[in-house]
C-alpha cells in the first residue's frame, strides 16, 4: 500500500473541495452577463493595460487599419462601370489601370489558346487570298487579302497553319505550303490553326488628355512615356503594331494608324510583335502589295 496519494486520488480531492466551496457560498456563482455599458468599461480597463492578448484591429498582421487608412483603400476599390481599378504610383496620385475584360476591342483582338479548324474554298479564279510564310520550321500567314475566302474564314496575319488538309505542316517551306494550297480540292480546303503565337495583346486607357503613353514611327514603338498607361500595363519597345482593336494596321501610314487611335474609345487593346519577328516575316514582300490588298477591315465580335 503506498504512503502518498495517487495523483487520480488528488484531483478527486481538489474537484471535491471546490465543488463544496462553492455550494457553500452561491455569492461566488458567475452572475448573469452583465449590461452593454458594463462590458464596455471593462474592456476599457482591460485594453488600457500595457500588455495585452491580442492586438488592436489597427494593429492586425502589421497593417494600417485605421479610420483613415480604411477611408483611403475604399476609394481604390474596382470602378464596374469603367472597368478600372486604382494603383498606387510613385507620385503618390491613384493612376488608372485598365481590366481586361468584356470590352469590344478585346473580344476582337482575342488571342485563344486553343487549335481551331478554318474550312475555305477556292473563288472562281482558283484563289483562297492567302500567303504563306515559312519561320522556325513552322509556317505562318503573311498576308490576308480582302474580301476574299481567307478573310471570310477569320485568318489573320500572324496565324500559324498547323495542317492543311490533314497533313502536318512542320518543316515545310513556304513554296511547299502554297503548292498544298494550290493543288487541294477548290471545294473544301480544311487547315488547323493556332491563332498568332509570335503576337500578344495589351490593354491601355487614355489619359485626361487623350494620350496612352507610347510613339511609334512606321507603326514601331520606339518610346514610352513614364508612368503611362503603356508603362503601367507592360507595352515595350521594339514592337510592331499589327492590330488595333483587333483591327489590322499592317501597311498603314502612321497618319492613319493615329486617327484609328484618336476615334477609339477610352480604352484600346493593341496587338503587338517583336520587331525582329516582324521585319523576318514581312521579308521580300513588296509594301505596296500590303498596303493595297492586305485585309484592314474591322472584325466581328
Amino acid at each position: 500500500m503506498s504512503l502518498y496519494p495517487s495523483l487520480e486520488d488528488m484531483k478527486v480531492d481538489k474537484f471535491m473541495q471546490t465543488h463544496s466551496s462553492l455550494s457553500a457560498s452561491p455569492s461566488k456563482v458567475p452572475a448573469l452577463p452583465a449590461s452593454d455599458s458594463t462590458l464596455n468599461e471593462k474592456a476599457d480597463e482591460e485594453t488600457s493595460g500595457s500588455s495585452r492578448l491580442y492586438p488592436e484591429l489597427s494593429e492586425f498582421m502589421g497593417l494600417n487599419l485605421s479610420a483613415d487608412a480604411l477611408q483611403t483603400l475604399s476609394t481604390s476599390a474596382p470602378d464596374q462601370g469603367t472597368g478600372a481599378v486604382s494603383l498606387w504610383s510613385s507620385s503618390s496620385n491613384w493612376a488608372a489601370a485598365p481590366l481586361t475584360g468584356g470590352d469590344v476591342g478585346v473580344c476582337r483582338a482575342e488571342i485563344r489558346q486553343g487549335v481551331r479548324e478554318v474550312v475555305l474554298c477556292k473563288d472562281m479564279d482558283g484563289k483562297i487570298g492567302l500567303r504563306l510564310k515559312a519561320i522556325d520550321n513552322g509556317v505562318f500567314v503573311q498576308l490576308v487579302q480582302a474580301n476574299t475566302a481567307a478573310a471570310l474564314g477569320g485568318l489573320r496575319f500572324g496565324d500559324q497553319i498547323l495542317q492543311i488538309n490533314g497533313e502536318s505542316c512542320a518543316g515545310w517551306t513556304s513554296e511547299r505550303a502554297h503548292r498544298a494550297l494550290k493543288n487541294a480540292s477548290p471545294e473544301r480546303i480544311t487547315l488547323a490553326v493556332r491563332d498568332r503565337p509570335f503576337e500578344r495583346t495589351v490593354t491601355l486607357h487614355k489619359d485626361m488628355n487623350g494620350q496612352l503613353g507610347f510613339i511609334f514611327k512606321k507603326g514601331r514603338i520606339t518610346s514610352i512615356v513614364k508612368d503611362s498607361s503603356a508603362a503601367r500595363n507592360g507595352l515595350l519597345t521594339d514592337q510592331q503594331i499589327c492590330e488595333i482593336n483587333g483591327q489590322n494596321v499592317i501597311g498603314l501610314k502612321d497618319s492613319q494608324i493615329s486617327d484609328i487611335l484618336n476615334t477609339s474609345g477610352g480604352v484600346v487593346t493593341v496587338t503587338v510583335m517583336p520587331l525582329v519577328i516582324f521585319e523576318h516575316m514581312m521579308k521580300r514582300m513588296s509594301s505596296s502589295i500590303v498596303k493595297s490588298l492586305m485585309d484592314h477591315s474591322i472584325p466581328e465580335v
